[in-house]
C-alpha cells in the first residue's frame, strides 16, 4: 500500500522499484512467497543481471537506500505513477509519460476531481489519475475486458486505492457510463470513441467539463472532431506528443568577410609546399637529420609543431556547441483531441447525436 500515502521505511506487502539501471527497473512485490510457472509456491528471490534479492529482506530499510545484491548493488526506490508506467505488466498498449502529462494537465485534473475513464487497460494512466485527484477524488474506470477488470479492481486494492476508485467491466458505447452530471472530466481510449461521446458528455457536469480522446491513426481523429463539434463542444484541440533527443555537438563553420570566405593559415601553407616542392622536400631531409643527430631535439620541435598546427586548423573558423536533432523522430503513440463541454448543454441535442 505504498502508492496512496508516503512512507519512509519498507513494509510487507508494499510495491518497491529496484533501481539497477536505466534499462534495468523493476517492480517487486514484498510478500513471502510467490507462484511459479509451476504453480506452486516457492520463497520470493528476485533474479538480475548481478545475482538475486531476496525481497523480503528489504523490510525495515529505507526508501531510497542501497541493497546488496549477490554479485552487485541496486537500489530501491518509492514507487510513482512515473516508475510505475516503466515497469508495470502490459496487459495492453499503454499511456507513457509524455501524453499523461498533457492529459493531466489539459484536462484540468487536481485534488478532489471526479473522472471518468473509458479503457482502463494496464492502467497506467489511472495511477497518475488517482495520485492527482488525491483521497478526496473519485474515478470511475471501465473495460470491456472482464479478465483485465479484475486484475485491475485487485491491483488497485494492493497498492491502497480501493477507496479511490470504482472499476466496471462495462460497453461504454452500448451502455454508457452508468452516471450523469457528476464528472469534472472524461477520458476516452477506445476503438470508435465517437460512439462514447454522447454518454461521455452526459457524465460531465452540468457546470461544464473537458473531455479527451486517445486515438493512434488520424482518421479516427477527424471521425471525432465532426461528433464533438455536432454535440456543441468548444475549443477542440488535437496534440500528438514525441519526445525529441537532442546531441550536444561541436560545429565548425568558415568565417565569411565581405561575402568571401575568410582564408586559414592551413590552407595557405598547404599552397606554399605545392608550389615549392623544392623546399618541402629539403624541410623533411633536415628533419630526420636533425632525429638521427638528437631524439630529444625532434621530439620538442614535433610538440611545438603540432601546438601549431592546432591553432592554425582553427584560425579563420568559428566553432561552437549546439544541440542537434535527429532527423527522424521515431515513437509516435497516438493523437490526444480535447474538447470543452460549455455550461448547461442541452441534453435534447445529445439525443439526436446518439
Amino acid at each position: 500500500m505504498s502508492f496512496s500515502r508516503f512512507k519512509e521505511v519498507i513494509e510487507e506487502g508494499d510495491t518497491v522499484i529496484l533501481y539497477i539501471g536505466v534499462s534495468q527497473i523493476y517492480a517487486l512485490e514484498v510478500k513471502p512467497k510467490v507462484i511459479n510457472k509451476n504453480g506452486q509456491g516457492v520463497d520470493n528471490v528476485f533474479q538480475t543481471k548481478y545475482g538475486s534479492v531476496r525481497v523480503m529482506d528489504l523490510v525495515g530499510k529505507k526508501y531510497g537506500s542501497r541493497v546488496n545484491l549477490s554479485k552487485g548493488w541496486g537500489q530501491v526506490l518509492y514507487p510513482t505513477p512515473e516508475l510505475w508506467t516503466i515497469t508495470l505488466p502490459h496487459r495492453t498498449q499503454i499511456l507513457y509519460t509524455p501524453d499523461i502529462s498533457m492529459v493531466l494537465t489539459q484536462l484540468e485534473i487536481g485534488p478532489g476531481s471526479v473522472v471518468c475513464e473509458a479503457g482502463t487497460g494496464s492502467g497506467s494512466l489511472s495511477h497518475a489519475i488517482l495520485r492527482a485527484i488525491g483521497p478526496t477524488g473519485k474515478l470511475h474506470t471501465f473495460d470491456f475486458h472482464k479478465e483485465r477488470v479484475k486484475v485491475a479492481s485487485e491491483e488497485f486494492l494492493r497498492h491502497g486505492f480501493g477507496e479511490r476508485v470504482i472499476v466496471l467491466h462495462r460497453d461504454v458505447c452500448d451502455e454508457g457510463f452508468g452516471v450523469e452530471r457528476v464528472a469534472d472530466a472524461v477520458f476516452l481510449d477506445l476503438p470508435k470513441p465517437w460512439e462514447a461521446l454522447p454518454h461521455a458528455v452526459s457524465a460531465i457536469k452540468m457546470s461544464g467539463g473537458r473531455i479527451c480522446s486517445f486515438s493512434p491513426c488520424i482518421e479516427q481523429v477527424a471521425r471525432t472532431c465532426e461528433v464533438l463539434q455536432s454535440l456543441g463542444l468548444q475549443e477542440l484541440l488535437t496534440l500528438e506528443c514525441l519526445a525529441r533527443e537532442f546531441q550536444v555537438k561541436s560545429i565548425s563553420l568558415p568565417r565569411v568577410i565581405n561575402g568571401q570566405k575568410a582564408p586559414t593559415h592551413q590552407n595557405t601553407h598547404v599552397n606554399q609546399e605545392e608550389k615549392q616542392p623544392d623546399q618541402k622536400k629539403k624541410k623533411v631531409e633536415e628533419c630526420v637529420e636533425g632525429a638521427e643527430s638528437d631524439t630529444n631535439t625532434k621530439s620538442d620541435e614535433h610538440e611545438q609543431s603540432t601546438a601549431g598546427n592546432k591553432g592554425q586548423q582553427g584560425n579563420g573558423d568559428f566553432r561552437f556547441t549546439t544541440g542537434i536533432t535527429q532527423l527522424k523522430m521515431p515513437g509516435h503513440t497516438g493523437f490526444l483531441t480535447f474538447a470543452s463541454v460549455p455550461p448547461g448543454l442541452p441534453g435534447n441535442k445529445l439525443s439526436c447525436v446518439a
